[in-house]
């Protein structure tokens, strides 16, 4: 038996992982439950954990940096980001296309959820990557930074002032816009000097599921690079127990007697997300996540990210890529 710290945040598909529901074989899994970002920066920064859950984007860029860790595909966050588009009221956007030239506050340029905004706006709305100035820095919290050193030639980024937070200089008129995965404070609390570039963000994020049948990754999971080399047979079976806690809540969100969540209509809406989505609407695993994973990676390359469009076979595991292998 092989004994693992495994850090993710606590949502419903990890935390059978975390209290024991589901244990991975031959493996005893002591979980942590925190935020994604705090796991970031300590995965990153420190290599505190022996798995955690890391942004791919982060992970991608990982790879011509000393190859850290390895990913297994299992896709522990995804979120549709037409609606992590905050624009101020008057700056006189009505339409993407106004976008351009035009400062954006981004909390980091290399986060996943910025990497797929600057991608769909340039890909279907005409906002090339290099036509919009990024400021970055703290939505909520004063000084953040990049977790990865970044140089992206051509690409105007510069930090904001470290006692500034991106909310504050959107309501002030100095940012256009911000790109978030998270609604800036002063958006949640009403002030309308703020609103979403889509107005109807769910329309959006439907008709953009309908004609391309992505449904965007955020993070994965990765093992430290030398756990990993120690004991290779571990990348299966924590796929396999990865699926297995996915499995029992996604089993929960449809069982129709008691509602999983506590949230009213939550019959229809999943009702409505099966007659969208199909019952794999989240899946694990490459062949699934294909096209997916292929449009994240390219997006990557042409925002200067990384330095070519990586085969998908190289960033995760071997051994979780078999053909008679499937989550």
């Amino acid at each position: 038996m092989v004994s693992l710290s495994l850090a993710c945040g606590p949502y419903d598909r990890t935390l059978p992982l975390i209290d024991g529901r589901v244990r991975a074989e031959g493996i005893e899994l002591s979980g942590l439950a925190l935020p994604a970002e705090e796991i970031f920066h300590r995965t990153v920064g420190h290599r505190e954990f022996d798995v955690s859950e890391l942004s791919l984007s982060t992970y991608l860029l990982t790879l011509e940096r000393g190859a850290p860790f390895v990913a297994i595909p299992v896709f522990l966050s995804r979120a549709f980001r037409h609606s992590g588009i905050y624009v101020n009221a008057a700056a006189g956007i009505a339409r993407p296309e106004d976008l351009v030239g035009r400062t954006v506050g981004v909390p980091e340029y290399q986060m996943t959820a910025a990497v797929w905004i600057r991608g769909i706006l340039a890909e279907f709305h005409g906002v090339a990557v290099d036509s919009v100035r990024y400021r970055t820095g703290g939505l909520y919290t004063p000084g953040r930074s990049e977790k990865i050193p970044i140089h992206v030639p051509g690409i105007d980024i510069q930090p904001v002032e470290p006692d500034r937070t991106l909310g504050e200089l959107l309501v002030e008129g100095r940012l256009d816009a911000i790109y978030a995965p998270r609604s800036p404070r002063e958006f949640s609390a009403g002030d309308p000097r703020i609103v979403r570039l889509f107005p109807d963000a769910r329309a959006a994020e439907t008709e953009y599921f309908r004609r391309t049948g992505i449904f965007p990754i955020m993070h994965t999971a990765v093992i430290r690079r030398d756990v990993y080399e120690r004991d290779r047979w571990l990348a299966q079976s924590l796929t396999k127990a990865f699926g297995a806690a996915k499995d029992l809540a996604v089993a929960a969100l449809l069982e129709a007697g008691a509602p999983a969540a506590t949230l009213p209509f939550a019959d229809r809406e999943v009702e409505e997300l099966l007659e969208l989505m199909g019952r794999d609407y989240w899946p694990y695993g490459i062949e699934a996540n294909r096209r997916t994973l292929e449009t994240l990676v390219r997006y990557e390359y042409e925002q200067g990210l990384i330095p070519r469009p990586y085969p998908l076979e190289e960033l995760f595991a071997p051994e979780t890529l078999g053909a008679g292998y499937a989550v």
